[in-house]
C-alpha cells in the first residue's frame, strides 16, 4: 500500500497541480490508514471498502478526533480508492459502495465589523514590521485571501493604483480581487518606508518579507494575527481564515451577489459559497427582532 500512496502522491502532483500542503496533508492522512489497516489485519481492497472506511472513521473517533479531522482523513481515502479505480489496480466493485460520510457544516467564523476595525488599527506604524502586517491584514480582509495566497503574492502581482491583486489560488487557479482605499493606502505606506528597510541583499520579488528579508511564511503571519486579536480584546480563536470568512459575510451582508462573492474568494463551485449566506440570514434575523415593532 506505501508504494500505491507515492505514486498517488505524484499523481496528485504532477497532474493535479496540488500544493506541497495538500499533499503532506493526504500522505499523513493515508500512512495513518496504512497503520490502522495492518493492525486489523485489513487487505487494501478492505481498508477502503465501505466498511472499512466505516471502521477507521470509528477508530479516530475512539482516539477523540473531531469530526472535522476525521472527515478530512476519509475524504483522503477516497480519493485515494478513485485513483486507484482509474488505474485498474482495484475492481470497481470492490470501491463503489464507499459512502460519503456527511458532517453538519459548520458556520464559519467570522469577526464583526467592530470587531475587525479594533484588529486592524493594532499594527503599530510608527516601525517597519507594523506597517507591514497592517498591509497584510487590510489586504487580507480587504480581497478575502487564504493565507498562502497571502504570503505568496508577488510585487508584479498588486496594482496599488488601480486597487487590483492577482491571486493565484488552488490548483494555480487565477482570479483578479479588487480592493479598497484603506488596503490601498497601507500598501502605499508599506512599499514606501518599510519595504525597502526589509529587503536584503538576496531578497526575491516576494510582497512581505520578513525581518530577514526573506519571504513571510504562514506560520509567522498567523502568530502576529492571533497576537494582535489577543491586543484587540478578541477572546475568540482567530486564524488567517478568520478574515477571509468575515470578508465574504460582510459583503453579503451588505447586498453583495453570491456569483460574484463566489469569484472573489476563487470557489469553483456557488455551493462552498452558499455556506455564508446562513450567516447572513442569521443577521437579518437578528436585526429584524431587535428594530422590528412586532418582531
Amino acid at each position: 500500500m506505501h508504494e500505491q500512496i507515492v505514486r498517488f502522491l505524484n499523481y496528485l502532483r504532477v497532474e493535479r497541480n496540488a500544493s506541497s500542503h495538500t499533499q503532506d496533508a493526504y500522505a499523513r492522512d493515508l500512512h495513518q490508514l496504512v497503520e490502522f489497516a495492518r493492525r486489523r489485519g485489513y487487505s487494501l481492497s478492505d481498508a477502503l471498502s465501505e466498511n472499512g472506511l466505516l471502521a477507521f472513521a470509528q477508530h479516530l473517533r475512539g482516539r477523540g478526533l473531531a469530526e472535522a479531522s476525521v472527515e478530512r482523513k476519509l475524504c483522503a481515502a477516497r480519493a485515494f480508492a478513485r485513483y486507484l479505480r482509474r488505474e485498474g489496480i482495484l475492481p470497481e466493485e470492490a470501491t463503489a459502495s464507499v459512502s460519503t460520510f456527511h458532517l453538519p457544516r459548520k458556520l464559519p467564523n467570522a469577526l464583526s465589523r467592530e470587531e475587525v476595525d479594533r484588529l486592524l488599527q493594532q499594527p503599530d506604524p510608527a516601525t517597519p514590521l507594523g506597517l507591514r502586517d497592517r498591509a497584510m491584514l487590510e489586504l487580507a480582509y480587504a480581497a478575502g485571501l487564504r493565507v498562502s495566497e497571502l504570503v505568496g503574492l508577488r510585487l508584479q502581482d498588486v496594482q496599488v493604483e488601480e486597487g487590483f491583486v492577482r491571486v493565484f489560488g488552488k490548483r494555480a487557479k487565477e482570479r483578479w480581487v479588487p480592493f479598497g482605499e484603506s488596503a490601498r493606502h497601507a500598501l502605499q505606506q508599506y512599499l514606501q518606508f518599510a519595504r525597502p528597510r526589509l529587503c536584503g541583499k538576496h531578497s526575491e520579488d516576494y510582497l512581505f518579507l520578513s525581518e530577514r528579508g526573506t519571504p513571510l511564511s504562514r506560520t509567522q503571519f498567523w502568530l502576529r494575527l492571533k497576537q494582535y486579536a489577543r491586543r484587540a480584546g478578541i477572546t475568540r480563536p482567530v486564524s488567517p481564515h478568520t478574515l477571509r470568512h468575515s470578508f465574504a459575510v460582510h459583503l453579503l451582508q451588505g447586498g453583495a451577489d453570491l456569483r460574484a462573492v463566489q469569484e472573489m474568494l476563487g470557489h469553483a463551485s456557488i455551493n462552498t459559497t452558499q455556506i455564508y449566506t446562513r450567516v447572513s440570514i442569521d443577521h437579518l434575523r437578528e436585526v429584524y427582532q431587535k428594530h422590528h415593532p412586532r418582531a
